[in-house]
């Protein structure tokens, strides 16, 4: 008796053993990240997102294999890395930025893999709403709080450069935003584009004695260009007005926005929350109101930025980042 007794308990922990395994298989989650382009503010995002990941599958009990991908700013590339973690049989993909968001979502279709992007500024424009396996973090920008920024600290301001790539659809709707802010006050604003590092470089070059201060939205092509581009405006006593603290860390003079650790950390949670089981839930915009300023920059450009205490909650000072 004693012997059967045994061997049943031994069986019953075999079943037990093998019911254990079976759950661990089945919360075993492969999650690409996919990252547009190197850049401070999509490497931060890229950095807090998988911190988080990892952190979520020690809390809850499951394993994650994260993987990057980088796009090079390249739809070609980037379509190339769709069809591979689709091929894969990756559980989960997270885009970041909007090109990597709308190529993800092209090679997702028909099948049922959550695409949950990071950092779109207008996922309706951009067409990544309504869509039954996507969603994700904007970091929508509050162009006319900028704006204001700018004429609390330099009531002078005659001329406003905006400064931006067109082919960054993160940058139409804030561009758009600060003219008609613009022309509601009867200020003059002066454009310039461009789609690669040297054009950007150009095109910051020729807004020097054109214009007072430079805005630029979240542009991932600028921002690639910021630290040049920040020397370029500084040296001319032009203050360059951002739509994120990594422009900042850069070189530039200031922005209000959108902290990209929590946003990195909460896009990581909602696809964790949507793998576990939950529903796909509607894109979240982030909350900004976050003033940074770069003192060394402030410095140089001799402005007195202690208005913005008035303004914000939080006003971080930063120094430029020798990376």
């Amino acid at each position: 008796m004693k012997k059967f007794m045994s061997l049943l308990l031994v069986a019953v922990m075999a079943i037990s053993m093998l019911s254990v395994s079976a759950f661990a298989t089945e919360q075993n989650f492969r999650i690409a990240i996919v990252q547009q382009l190197d850049h401070p503010s999509l490497d931060e995002i890229r950095t807090a997102c998988d911190a988080r990941l990892k952190e979520l599958a020690e809390e809850k009990g499951f394993s994650v294999e994260v993987k990057d991908f980088h796009g090079q700013n390249d739809s070609t590339i980037l379509n190339q890395i769709g069809a591979q973690v689709v091929d894969d049989g990756y559980d989960a993909i997270i885009p970041i930025a909007t090109l990597a968001a709308l190529c993800m979502t092209t090679a997702t279709e028909g099948t049922d893999i959550p695409v949950i992007y990071a950092a779109i500024s207008d996922p309706e424009s951009s067409g990544l709403t309504g869509i039954d396996n996507v969603t994700g973090t904007s970091d929508a920008l509050n162009t006319p709080f900028i704006m204001d920024m700018i004429f609390a600290a330099q009531p002078d301001v005659k001329t406003v450069g905006l400064l931006y790539s067109n082919s960054e659809t993160n940058s139409l709707m804030p561009i758009a935003q600060a003219k008609e802010y613009l022309d509601a006050k009867g200020i003059a604003y002066v454009e310039k584009t461009g789609n690669t590092t040297d054009e950007i470089l150009s095109a910051a070059s020729s807004l020097v004695g054109r214009c007072d201060v430079v805005f630029t939205p979240t542009d991932n092509v600028v921002m690639a260009a910021e630290s040049a581009v920040a020397e370029i405006l500084t040296e001319a006593g032009i203050a360059h007005y951002t739509g994120a603290d990594s422009f900042v860390a850069c070189g530039a003079f200031t922005t209000c926005g959108v902290n990209y650790t929590e946003l990195g950390a909460y896009t990581a949670e909602m696809a964790i929350d949507i793998l576990l089981g939950g529903e796909v839930p509607e894109y979240k915009v982030m909350d900004g109101g976050i003033i940074t300023v770069n003192t060394e920059t402030a410095a140089a450009l001799g402005i007195d930025y202690s208005v913005f205490s008035d303004m914000a909650n939080t006003v971080v000072e930063v120094v430029t980042s020798e990376e």
